[in-house]
Order: C-alpha cells, then structure tokens, then sequence
C-alpha cells in the first residue's frame, strides 16, 4: 500500500512542519517587540528606518505573511489542505514587504539582506511547494 492509501507521513513530516512553526512563531514574537519603543530602540537603525516606514497596507502584508505562515504551519501539522493557501498568501504578503523594502533603498549589510530579504521568502517558497507536496503524496487533505 501507498502512503496515499494508508494515510501515513513520513517522519519527515513532523519535523519539517515543527521547524516550520517555530521559524513563523519568532516572526509573530518579533512583530510584538517592534511595537515596544524600548526594543525598538535597539534594532540596528536600518531596521529602525524599515519598520518606521511602514504604512498601513505595508504592516497588513507583514501581519498576512507572518500570521498566515503561523496558522498555516499549524494546519499543516493537523494535516489540513488549506495550509497550501495560507502559504500561498504568505508568500504574496512576504514578496510585497520585501518589495517595499527593497525600494526604501536602506542601507543594508549581506548579513541583513539574508536575514531580513532571503531567508523568509526562501522559506516562504520552500513552505508553499512543501505543502502542495504534502498534498500530492496526500499526506494531507
């Protein structure tokens, strides 16, 4: 028998999907400390300049790429399909953030262009493909 027909995951699955949740749940953490001024304060000040920059529709993709990647983690380990289009608006979300930020032309170091630009839309895209995966082995539905 497939693993479609048993409705067993590899043990893959759950670590993928744990590693996953806890990389979104930094991002849920790290949005509430920028709304405290006192931590804000210590951010380096090209993450100062992005974050103050921030206009409406700006910090609603930020709270729909990280949240949506939260809850979609969540899911995922539920193995529930919807999953797949909380990634996918996570991943629309994260490319308009990186996209602003990319055009405040902010002083970035390498180090911060990997942290703040590479690594979240890296793991966005790879979240987003692992899904539709997962659902096509039909780990989940």
């Amino acid at each position: 028998m497939s693993d479609k027909e048993t409705g067993r995951v590899h043990w893959s699955f759950w670590v993928i999907g744990a590693v996953a949740l806890v990389w979104n749940a930094m991002g849920v953490v790290n949005i509430f400390m920028q709304m405290n001024p006192d931590v804000l304060a210590t951010y380096p000040e090209s993450h100062r300049t992005i974050v103050a920059s921030q206009t409406g529709w700006i910090s609603a993709s930020v709270m729909i790429a990280i949240f949506g990647g939260t809850l979609g983690c969540v899911l995922l380990l539920l193995r529930k399909a919807i999953a797949i289009w909380l990634f996918y608006a996570s991943l629309i979300a994260m490319i308009v953030v990186v996209a602003h930020t990319l055009g405040l032309r902010v002083d970035l170091s390498a180090s911060d262009i990997v942290l703040i630009i590479v690594m979240p839309v890296a793991v966005a895209v790879l979240l987003a493909w692992y899904s539709r995966w997962t659902a096509i082995k039909g780990w989940i539905a």
